[in-house]
């Protein structure tokens, strides 16, 4: 059964690359700051975080060696700019959707597993508060390096979204005057927990396929 163990494994691997690739697309969409303020950026950052953790984790204990998370991102990525593609076609610009820094993230949860020496409980508790920590962070910064966010996202409005939801002008500080702070807060406690799914995913795809 060890064939049925493995397709198990990489078609999880696969799904949950896709599903990445999309909540991207429909939860972040294009400079995903401006939808609704500051808002979409932390349920944005919170999202990705967990979707990173969950999948990067699973494939990581999967094979036991530490840099498979980083590959996994690069996965993820890849994915995405695939996508970026397929927008750019029907006439969009490649900025309309902006790629979460992933990498950078699933480098710290490699370095923590192979610093722990492979220990997996180091890998959930600390790894994955340094991929809630750290997300928000790398994704604010590539942020700064995207041209105008606001004259992008009015001239080319959402065609997936009803009029009434189209995008408003964002009121920065009147919720909460940090964004980043509070994605990463919030990233880092979710993020723990969903590593520990992703680790005991792990441990039941071997049960069920035994």
């Amino acid at each position: 059964m060890v064939w049925l163990r493995r397709t198990t494994h990489y078609l999880f691997i696969v799904v949950v690359a896709v599903n990445s690739t999309l909540l991207t697309i429909n939860a972040g969409v294009y400079i995903f700051y401006t939808d609704w303020a500051w808002t979409s950026f932390v349920v944005f950052s919170i999202s990705q975080s967990t979707m990173l953790v969950v999948g990067a984790i699973y494939y990581m204990l999967f094979t036991g060696v530490p840099g498979t998370a980083t590959y996994y991102a690069t996965i993820m990525t890849i994915y995405t700019w695939v996508a970026k593609g397929a927008w750019f076609a029907l006439g969009y610009p490649y900025d309309f959707i902006v790629t979460p820094v992933w990498i950078p993230s699933a480098m710290l949860l490699d370095l923590t597993y192979w610093a722990t020496r492979r220990n997996k409980h180091a890998a959930i508790i600390i790894g994955g508060t340094l991929v809630g920590l750290s997300l928000p962070i790398f994704n604010m910064i590539n942020l700064l390096l995207v041209r105008d966010p606001l004259e992008m996202a009015f001239k080319y409005p959402r065609p997936t979204l009803p009029p009434y939801m189209t995008p408003i002008e964002p009121q920065v500080g009147k919720f909460y005057n940090s964004p980043v702070a509070l994605g990463s807060g919030a990233g880092a406690v979710l993020s723990v927990p969903i590593a520990a799914l992703g680790a005991k995913l792990n441990t039941w795809t071997y049960r069920w396929m035994a």
